[in-house]
């Protein structure tokens, strides 16, 4: 019999054996999620990768042991960001139980913020889950998008422009056609207006 015990310090995780078909469960304490927040030396002199990709410091605006939020190359809607594990890891199934925690947690925090700080009244977050489901870079991405009424006609319409995004930037990286993208002012500009949100 399973007995699950909580604390406001503590979660229990209950997870399926795959290999043994039975479930136990997993206690975490909350404190072992560190926040970094203020943009600090430590973090400017951090390297983040994003695939095979090198992501400058000056893009991310907020980070954790585990992942790290960065301004968007080609954003939908204002404050269109994307969250990110530190480790290479190409699909969801890749994450540790620690990482699937903490890039939600950190999905909350910073969509929190950006949904207060853009006027908006919901988030969108999305995830492309490998090729098929429209990843155009293979390392794990949550996309948080500040939402407000009427910023498309059909709700779901959304989702279509987040592939569009994708198809344009998968042209850019595999064809260097013609872009559209941000400059790296631009995105910085914007990273450092974000920075401010969690100090």
């Amino acid at each position: 019999m399973l007995k699950l015990l909580s604390s406001p310090h503590c979660f229990i995780t209950p997870l399926l054996n795959p290999s043994r078909g039975r479930l136990h469960s997993i206690a975490r304490a909350s404190s072992s999620f560190t926040q970094t927040s203020v943009r600090s030396p430590k973090m400017d002199s951090e390297s983040y990768m994003f695939g095979p990709y090198k992501i400058d410091s000056k893009e991310v605006f907020y980070s954790t042991r585990l992942s790290y939020a960065l301004v968007n190359l080609r954003p939908v809607v204002p404050g269109h960001v994307l969250v990110c594990p530190r480790r290479d890891a190409k699909r969801f199934v890749d994450l540790t139980a620690d990482e699937t925690s903490d890039i939600w947690l950190t999905a909350q925090k910073v969509g929190q913020q950006l949904e207060s700080y853009h006027k908006a009244s919901s988030l969108t977050f999305a995830i492309q889950d490998g090729p098929q489901a429209g990843q155009t870079v293979p390392h794990v991405h949550i996309h948080i998008l500040p939402r407000k009424s009427g910023d498309f006609e059909k709700n779901d319409e959304i989702y279509d422009a987040i592939d569009e995004k994708e198809k344009e930037l998968n042209q850019k990286l595999d064809l260097d056609k013609e872009k559209k993208d941000r400059t790296m002012e631009e995105m910085a500009e914007e990273a450092a207006n974000y920075r401010k949100l969690f100090i």
